[in-house]
C-alpha cells in the first residue's frame, strides 16, 4: 500500500458511521459549510489516498460537530 496521504481519514469514517451518515449525506453537509466535497473525494480522504489541508480539516470537524483535534489519531500520552 502507498504511503498514507493524511492521518484523519480513519477517524472521519469512524465518526461519520457513528452519526449514521452516508458519504453522500456527509458531503452535502460539507457543501453547506462552503466546501464542495464530492462523495468520491470523501472516499479518497477516508481511505487516506488524498491529502487534507488545514482549512479542509476545520470543515470536516465542523461537519462532524467535533473539535479538529478529535480527528487526529491518539498518540502516546494523549487520550480522547
Amino acid at each position: 500500500m502507498a504511503k498514507p496521504q493524511n492521518i484523519v481519514g480513519p477517524q472521519v469514517r469512524k465518526l461519520r458511521y457513528q452519526q449514521e451518515m452516508t458519504q453522500g449525506m456527509f458531503a452535502a453537509r460539507c457543501s453547506l459549510l462552503g466546501w464542495d466535497l464530492s462523495r468520491g473525494t470523501l472516499s479518497k480522504i477516508e481511505a487516506q489516498l488524498r491529502c487534507v489541508t488545514d482549512a479542509e480539516l476545520v470543515i470536516l470537524a465542523k461537519a462532524l460537530k467535533v473539535e479538529p483535534a478529535a480527528l487526529l489519531p491518539v498518540s502516546k500520552g494523549r487520550s480522547r
